[in-house]
């Protein structure tokens, strides 16, 4: 009877520890799935953190790289990309990468010190990152190198961001040299006023009524000059400063914008002996724009044509059409034309074309042929030239006949 009960209790027992066994195997397999399911949520979860990151890092404007601290790079965004389109990036060494060591440079710093590091870089066309696809001669950059932070013991990565500053320097350069030849046209009248009225007053020269008239002569042209120089600085100013986006766009005709510039012009005409012809198959047309604005550019083009032509038989050409969607309006003149090294920068601020003229005589500004381009620009049109010396000279200018787009279009910035 023991014996028997000794054995139910062993079998009992038996049967205990296989359902244990059963439940910790089945716990086991349960822990097993959990751990697994756990898992597969932190890898998903990692990768959509992951793929969140790139897609904010893509929409930088500017190139984003990760780096390791063996100057490698682990992670370049979109821009990245499109500024190195003809390198891979991805594991490839910085220098490597950067055409310019002085662009690595900065980076190699940071590494180095794991200090930030913010640099400007001033390169040629030749080494810029954009390779190939350069166009702007000298290209500047900013590069910004910081070392991220990290966990105990995991490997250093430094961040890099590439920003391109190429517009901003160009911007920079023409005012200082606007400044500067702004600062230089007017000393000069300025000098020859002051030295005219030193002769008057020390020399008693005041007494002498035909020498006083012409030495007032001289003074009044220069003055006249100043007043030029200021007048159209001042013009050029409103048309870059954003004020040419709130011109006055109204209807206008453009047969009486033509009649008030040649009247402001008719004694120069007529000492000249210019015969002016204007062609307009519509006399009545009605073009939308600023008029004090279409006023300037048409008085600038015609002038000059006559500064440029000082003798005596030239022809001058005015002309207005309309081409599709489009206003085709030119200005030409059968005078000595532009040499073809200046046709490229004629439009820029204070530069002329004056080299046939006696020094004797009184220069423009040098400003006229910018107004008109930046005019033509804040009207959203183009202008452009031609010239065969001593056949014709033409400057044709295309502007849309669609006010929004006049009114909407913004001054591009001024090529250097």
């Amino acid at each position: 009877m023991t014996t028997a009960i000794a054995i139910l209790a062993a079998l009992a027992a038996l049967i205990a520890l296989t359902i244990i066994a059963f439940r910790l195997r089945g716990s086991r397999k349960k822990s097993a799935a959990d751990a697994n399911a756990w898992k597969l949520r932190l890898e998903l979860d990692l990768q959509q953190a992951r793929e969140e990151r790139n897609r904010l890092l893509d929409a930088l404007g500017d190139a984003f790289l990760l780096v390791d601290s063996e100057a490698n790079i682990r992670f370049a965004n979109a821009a990245a990309h499109e500024l190195f389109s003809s390198r891979e990036l991805l594991n490839r060494p910085v220098r490597e990468t950067f055409l310019d060591p002085r662009l690595a440079s900065a980076l190699l710093r940071c590494l180095a010190t794991g200090e930030p590091v913010q640099s400007r870089v001033v390169l040629p066309q030749q080494t810029s990152p954009r390779g190939d696809l350069e166009n702007r001669g000298i290209n500047v950059w900013i590069i910004d190198a910081a070392r991220l932070p990290t966990s105990a013991g995991g490997e250093p990565t430094t961040r890099v961001i590439l920003r391109d500053v190429t517009a901003e320097h160009q911007i920079e350069q023409i005012r200082k040299d606007f400044v500067a030849n702004a600062s230089h046209e007017l000393r000069t009248p300025m000098a020859i006023i002051n030295g005219y009225l030193e002769n008057l007053l020390d020399d008693n020269m005041i007494e002498d009524p035909e020498m006083a008239r012409r030495f007032l002569s001289v003074m009044r042209k220069h003055a006249d000059r100043i007043s030029r120089i200021v007048e159209d600085m001042l013009v050029i100013s409103r048309l870059e400063s954003g004020e040419a986006g709130s011109l006055k766009i109204e209807p206008f005709r453009f047969r009486s914008c033509i009649k008030d510039v040649l009247e402001r012009l008719e004694s120069f005409i007529r000492s000249q002996n210019t015969q002016i012809q204007v062609l307009m198959p519509d006399e009545n047309l009605v073009i939308h724009g600023d008029r004090f604005y279409w006023t300037q550019v048409l008085f600038n083009l015609v002038e000059n044509a006559l500064k440029q032509n000082p003798r005596p038989g030239l022809r001058v050409e005015i002309g207005c059409g309309e081409a599709n969607d489009h206003y085709r309006i030119w200005v030409a003149d059968n005078g000595i034309g532009i040499p073809s090294a200046d046709l490229t920068h004629i439009f820029r601020r204070f530069y002329r074309v004056e080299k046939h003229h006696s020094q004797s005589e009184i220069k423009g500004t040098g400003l006229g042929l910018s107004i008109v381009k930046r005019a033509i620009e804040a009207h959203g049109g183009t202008i452009g030239v031609t010239s065969t010396p001593g056949r014709e000279t033409k400057f044709l200018i295309s502007v849309p006949k669609d006010l929004r787009l006049i009114e909407t279009h913004a001054p591009a910035a001024v090529p250097p």
